[in-house]
């Protein structure tokens, strides 16, 4: 299948400033970048994302994929980022071969007007809305129901992004998201790290990463620092990915999605401390040794 080419025009994460701490001593800090990125599919302006810029490319294709506005990567023959114009300009192939563009084509034009018609006001920072109903799309996801996650891969995973070099660390400021294995020696491996000024725009670029190199979700697992949000938790489903684990809380309503779509979702993961909160029959605990 071809895939589109690519720019590589990733950002500084971080840039330096003056601040005054609490004794009135100047100290040079870090603080965490931030651009205004506007997002063209065939010339249309679709929207603006603001994002720390690290990873550009992959966030327009995991935006376009999340939001269903594109349904092959095939479809599409250059992701273009210009930050002179702050744009990012994704061409499709037929407008590339033969100068008909996505929107000539009067079905497809009408379908997408409809997913870009219909918004859902979100709680994902910096972007703040889902393309279309996808509400009614997550009934048709089928996640691996013979997947198993472990207790010991569960703290494997926690330690590593725990010791993970961050611009977190550094800056603040930002939201991180891992994309881990979840099969055989590799198991807890990270396989791509993320961060951005919203957790959407980090799930997006995994997302991108993913449709662009061919991965299957089905044998992963996805952490994010962000809380668990009903936006968080389709993404994650419509990755394929049957384990969610976030450090930090959940919604009711990111509680009811999981559930009603099967994915094992666990939060509060912090040391060796965690909340379990659907897709029990696929978690496995350690046995607790008996005390002598």
């Amino acid at each position: 299948m071809p895939i589109p080419t690519l720019t590589s025009q990733a950002r500084p994460s971080t840039f330096q400033v003056e601040a005054l701490n609490e004794r009135g001593e100047t100290v040079p800090t870090a603080i965490a970048g931030e651009h205004a990125l506007t997002l063209y599919l065939d010339k249309r302006e679709l929207v603006t994302l603001m994002t720390l810029g690290a990873a550009p490319e992959h966030l327009a294709l995991g935006y376009l994929r999340n939001q269903r506005l594109v349904a092959d990567i095939g479809e599409l023959a250059a992701v273009q980022v210009d930050w002179d114009t702050g744009s990012v300009a994704v061409t499709s192939r037929s407008l590339a071969e033969r100068g008909v563009t996505i929107w000539d084509d009067a079905e497809r034009a009408g379908a997408l007007a409809g997913r870009l018609g219909r918004r859902t006001v979100t709680t994902g920072c910096g972007q703040g809305t889902v393309f279309g109903d996808l509400m009614e799309e997550i009934d048709r996801i089928e996640l691996p129901a013979g997947a198993r996650l472990s207790e010991e891969v569960l703290y494997t995973v926690m330690d590593r992004v725990r010791r993970h070099e961050s611009i977190y660390k550094v800056a603040g400021a930002v939201h991180g998201c891992a994309l881990c294995s979840n099969v055989g020696d590799t198991r807890g491996e990270i396989l791509r790290f993320v961060e951005d000024v919203g957790r959407h725009n980090a799930v997006d670029a995994i997302a991108g990463w993913m449709w662009l190199e061919s991965i299957d979700g089905a044998d992963k697992i996805f952490y994010t620092t962000g809380r668990l949000t009903s936006e968080m938790v389709i993404k994650c489903a419509q990755m394929g990915i049957p384990f969610l684990l976030s450090r930090s809380g959940l919604t009711q309503m990111g509680y009811e999605i999981a559930r009603r779509v099967g994915i094992t979702m666990v939060g509060r993961c912090q040391g060796r401390h965690y909340l379990l909160f659907t897709g029990g029959q696929r978690f496995v605990r350690q046995p607790v040794t008996a005390l002598a």
